[in-house]
């Protein structure tokens, strides 16, 4: 009997800033939540739920979790959620906002360093390792605007429905690919 492919996707972001561009990990898990119909309980230091599903042609057992924690601090309790699991960090997909790409654009990236993120620093720190799947969701920059400005700004319209529908198809097209790559 083969064993199914476990993955944990934690959305990074700031409960108390919802629908803004930090925030758009933590929304993207909202709506794979509604898309799988996961239900996610709140916990201690989080949101957390996990079902058998299929994605594309792919069985996996996949957690999906949102830390209670504010994005910067977050490490621990995501560490913590995949330890609980039993899961190493090659069994952790990270869903965070980037910068350094354009809006509405998912980019996949394993490993490597923080690239300045502090969520992703936390992460590393926490988990003792770079050795995890990442989905970098484009959320561009504005030049005349201060940073943390404008990544505490609220999403725009086009940029919260594309995350509510063709985003996520993207984002779940990017989970079966990691779960062909990781051992049940």
């Amino acid at each position: 009997m083969t064993h199914l492919p476990r993955l944990l996707v934690a959305g990074l972001g700031n409960l108390p800033f919802p629908n803004t561009r930090h925030s758009l990990g933590q929304l993207i898990i909202d709506e794979l939540a509604g898309r799988t119909g996961i239900r996610m309980p709140s916990d201690r230091d989080g949101f957390s739920g996990e079902s058998t599903i299929t994605l594309g042609s792919t069985p996996l057992v996949l957690t999906l979790y949102k830390s209670k924690h504010l994005m910067n601090v977050s490490g621990p309790s995501i560490a913590a959620a995949c330890r609980k699991r039993g899961l190493s960090p090659d069994m952790l997909i990270v869903i965070s906002d980037s910068t350094d790409h354009d809006p509405c654009k998912l980019k996949y990236r394993r490993g490597g360093s923080a690239n300045g993120h502090n969520g992703i620093k936390s992460v590393i720190s926490a988990l003792g390792s770079q050795d995890f799947h990442r989905l970098r969701v484009g959320v561009g920059r504005h030049n005349s605007m201060d940073l943390s400005d404008y990544v505490l700004g609220k999403l725009s319209s086009h940029e919260r429905q594309f995350w509510s529908g063709d985003g996520v198809d993207l984002v779940c097209n990017a989970i079966e690919k990691v779960a062909k790559t990781v051992k049940g």
